[in-house]
């Protein structure tokens, strides 16, 4: 089982829920929520990054900006730059504007969640845990 099979689990557990798209989620000043992926998942980020050409072709910028703390990881035109590629709790991050056909799979989706934190503590035996997504893209662009 690889990170990409439990995602396409969780994309297909969410497939009949629908969202605007207005990545109001992606600016965590407004929900005082960011994701915390877990090693596993911020190698993939890392990977997804390298992909588009590095830091500066994938973010666009060198810092998060201070004043509406966005994710880095918006194009200019708001949208997210490794969509494919974005950690679990980008996935799961739902606001009240999300419309499915019943009660969201809350059960299922914490069962998919401890099976990221088990592959990731397997992939990565030292890593320290799950961290603020802003702070470990940080040390991602210091690198570079």
């Amino acid at each position: 089982m690889t990170l990409a099979d439990i995602y396409a689990e969780v994309d297909a557990l969410l497939a009949p829920f629908e969202c605007d798209g207005t990545a109001e989620c992606c600016t965590f000043s407004n929900t005082g929520r960011e994701p915390y992926p877990t090693a596993i998942e911020l190698a993939e980020v890392e990977r997804a990054i390298a992909a588009k050409g590095g830091p500066r072709a994938a973010m666009g910028k060198k810092r998060l900006p201070l004043a509406d703390r966005r994710c880095p990881l918006l194009s200019e035109d708001g949208k997210c730059s490794i969509y494919a590629s974005r950690p679990f709790g980008c996935r799961t991050y739902f606001c009240h504007r999300v419309r499915g056909p019943g009660k969201l799979p809350r059960k299922e989706l914490r069962a998919l969640g401890a099976r990221i934190a088990d592959l990731s503590a397997k992939a990565f035996p030292r890593d320290p845990g799950p961290r603020p997504l802003s702070n470990a893209l940080s040390k991602t662009l210091s690198r570079h």
